[in-house]
């Protein structure tokens, strides 16, 4: 028996007869057709960085960001629908707060990102909803120091050394593979995150794009904050540079 065309994909509620949820994987699709979004977790710190793929002129420059804060010590970058994104890094700063009142005390990321797994499983059940069409990274440095996980849309969350999601995905996790996170400080994490973003795009052959950046670290004062432009601009030249070698 065939599962494709049959209508086991009209619900997020049906099984198909080989056991998989087709919406799931829908919504997997929708984020692969995003730029990419990568996370590093180093010695003394968390990396995010984002290919945000500008579709129009007009839009105006470090607007509609992909990078969002979720607590002072918590950073979030996605990948897929842009409004789904928006509705996540919501509901993770809804589970931050809750976690404050309740223990009075910073929330840990495993936490926030077991929580907000459960919020994104809980949209799989129910064929009134739809699964979200988002893939998210979680970046923190809390009590017991850096640590890096992702949301997958099925609900289903991993720890991670080196993540990455997305349209370059796939090659962007070839080149984590070749770091050694574990002895990078988030300054060399600054430069390797933009030369790994510059190479994803240019083997996708995009259109323009624009390179977001944040860490948290010893660098911030444990704070989650966008990386500071002078460096970010450095970072974007040294990745520009490297394209050219490489080439």
């Amino acid at each position: 028996m065939t599962s494709i065309g049959t209508g086991y994909d009209l619900s997020a509620s049906t099984y198909s007869p080989d056991g998989r949820i087709f919406q799931v994987e829908y919504a997997n699709k929708a984020v692969e057709n995003s730029g990419t979004a990568i996370g590093l977790k180093v010695k003394d710190g968390v990396v995010l960085a984002v290919e945000k793929l500008v579709h129009s002129k007009l839009l105006v420059p470090e607007a509609n960001r992909r990078i969002q804060t979720i607590d002072r010590h918590i950073g979030l970058a996605t990948a897929g629908l842009l409004a789904d994104g928006r509705h996540l890094s919501n509901r993770a700063r809804d589970e931050a707060s809750n976690y404050r009142e309740t223990y009075n005390s910073a929330p840990p990321l495993k936490a926030v990102a077991d929580r907000l797994g459960l919020y994104v499983q809980a949209y799989t059940l129910y064929s009134s909803v739809r699964p979200f069409g988002i893939s998210t990274i979680l970046g923190a440095v809390d009590k017991d120091g850096p640590s890096l996980f992702v949301v997958e849309p099925s609900g289903v969350f991993f720890g991670y050394n080196g993540a990455a999601v997305g349209k370059g995905r796939q090659l962007a996790k070839t080149e984590l593979e070749k770091l050694n996170l574990a002895e990078l400080s988030t300054r060399e994490a600054v430069t390797e995150a933009a030369r790994i973003i510059y190479l994803v795009h240019e083997d996708a052959k995009e259109k323009e794009f624009e390179l977001e950046m944040s860490w948290i670290g010893t660098e911030s004062g444990g704070v989650h904050v966008h990386v500071p432009k002078d460096l970010l601009q450095e970072a974007e030249a040294a990745a520009k540079a490297a394209l050219e070698n490489f080439e």
